[in-house]
């Protein structure tokens, strides 16, 4: 079985009370979709517990926009300005500064995907262009898109997409091509798993 997970964004408290709720096996894929860090508070516990968790399963994470920014600033601080508009501070006091965030950590962060594909799905984070092959996507569209591909009734060929990135509050978003499954857990709502064999979801409310 595959299950992919939400946005979390610090929210350490909801993560765990979702992963007590999945009922995964030794040989199952636990998939998530990025933004781990930022506007929660607890960043630092958030990856320290995903890299144990990567212990125990098999788990895939993909590169959300927020971690993208870290990276960035990490490469040329002026880029800190679009970083700190976008809960940068929550990140920091986390660990303490950006000196303190510890090299496994900086190893995870650079090792993020930017997407997965089974023989049905395509996970991302925000999404992908529409009208243009998958082999020519941007990566930066990948982390970033919102809008255009939201309101696109087929973006992308033979492939159901899930994707995190925008928040949706009253549920997760379902049509016939795309599953968006970032309920806003950080904003007050829920933290939302999907398993892909059957669409069942699984869900646990903010923490906060």
């Amino acid at each position: 079985m595959r299950y992919v997970i939400g946005d979390i964004h610090g929210c350490l408290k909801s993560l765990k009370r979702l992963m007590k709720k999945l009922p995964v096996k030794k040989e199952d894929e636990l998939i998530f979709v990025g933004d781990y860090i930022d506007r929660g508070k607890d960043s630092k516990g958030v990856v320290d517990f995903l890299l144990d968790l990567s212990k125990k399963y098999r788990c895939i994470f993909l590169r959300g926009n927020h971690e993208q920014m870290l990276l960035d600033y990490l490469d040329d601080k002026k880029m800190g300005r679009i970083w700190y508009l976008n809960g940068m501070d929550a990140t920091l006091d986390s660990y303490g500064n950006i000196n303190s965030i510890p090299n496994d950590h900086l190893e995870f962060f650079r090792n993020t995907k930017f997407y997965y594909q089974t023989e049905k799905y395509l996970i991302v984070h925000a999404g992908v262009l529409p009208g243009k092959p998958f082999e020519e996507q941007d990566e930066m569209e990948l982390i970033w898109i919102r809008e255009e591909f939201i309101y696109c009734k087929k973006p992308l060929y033979d492939k159901i997409i899930v994707f995190g990135h925008t928040p949706f509050l009253d549920g997760p978003y379902i049509d016939k091509t795309k599953i968006g499954i970032d309920t806003g857990c950080v904003y007050g709502g829920k933290l939302t798993a999907i398993r892909l064999e059957d669409r069942e979801l699984f869900q646990v409310s903010c923490s906060r």
